[in-house]
């Protein structure tokens, strides 16, 4: 969708919206950096010495962050009946989320959020999300939380944990969904469709996925204990702050009512399908 609405956003994000504000962790091997004018997401993440960005940042939509779906509540997202969705990086005109706290040890980045509503750019003030990110060689550990304290019981729905956003040049999205995880058995490599419609898939039998180019190199993204998927790719324009990007979410089917908290973790790398492959097993203990 966001292809069809690109000369609006770029109007919007031209006008009024505050500029980026980065903030980087490096430990000489990998660099990633979040945007505190949007909530504190992750819009970067690569190796240190290359300088180069595998993450796709184009608008407050367009990070590794939190975002998650509830009731129809009425909302319009520029014309397409949308739902409740509080956004960690903000609205969809460019709104940004609020950051309520924010420390930098060097070591360890910590943000608590206060986020959007998606479609009306609305703060949310019933969730509240946070974020603790460290590095560990050539992975970095994301630790995400999310607590609602609204009266709406909101049904079923899938989640994302959490959304991510590659650059589209990474096109081959490589995972395992076979019967004999950490076998070694072959994996499942596929260059998903264009955006309209999203893809899915519940094979994520070693709990992780990976988007590459045609060297079999790229970004890996594990969630432990999450089988399933959803993914697509939207063309747009190159680059990390172009419209174009390569998309995929682990998801699991929630229902966010009264009291719900949900913590999990995240882990990213970047290097070879086989290098990717054994740090995940090994972070897993399998």
């Amino acid at each position: 969708m966001l292809a069809v609405f690109a000369g609006l956003l770029v109007q919007t994000l031209t006008s009024g919206v505050p500029a980026a504000d980065w903030l980087y962790l490096d430990n000489g091997q990998v660099r990633l950096g979040v945007d505190r004018a949007a909530g504190g997401s992750i819009g970067y993440f690569g190796e240190s010495a290359t300088g180069r960005n595998l993450l796709n940042h184009y608008d407050k939509g367009r990070f590794i962050q939190q975002s998650y779906y509830g009731v129809k509540d009425g909302s319009d997202w520029n014309g397409n009946p949308w739902r409740w969705n509080p956004v960690q990086g903000g609205g969809w005109r460019g709104e940004p989320a609020r950051i309520l706290a924010f420390t930098n040890t060097l070591k360890t980045l910590y943000a608590q959020t206060l986020p959007k509503h998606w479609a009306t750019g609305v703060d949310l003030p019933d969730v509240v999300m946070e974020e603790w990110l460290t590095l560990t060689n050539r992975v970095a550990h994301l630790r995400f939380r999310m607590t609602y304290a609204g009266a709406t019981n909101h049904p079923p729905a899938h989640q994302e944990l959490p959304a991510v956003f590659a650059d589209y040049a990474l096109t081959n999205l490589v995972y395992y969904k076979g019967t004999a995880p950490w076998t070694g058995a072959a994996l499942t490599r596929r260059v998903p469709g264009q955006q309209p419609p999203n893809e899915y898939d519940r094979g994520l039998a070693e709990n992780w996925a990976a988007y590459v180019d045609a060297s079999d190199w790229g970004l890996g993204v594990c969630v432990p204990g999450t089988t399933e998927m959803t993914f697509y790719r939207n063309r747009g324009k190159p680059g990390p702050a172009g419209s174009g990007c390569s998309y995929f979410a682990p998801i699991r089917t929630l229902a966010i009512t009264n009291g719900f908290k949900l913590e999990y973790d995240v882990f990213l790398t970047v290097g070879t399908v086989s290098e990717m492959r054994t740090r995940f097993r090994a972070l897993q203990g399998k």
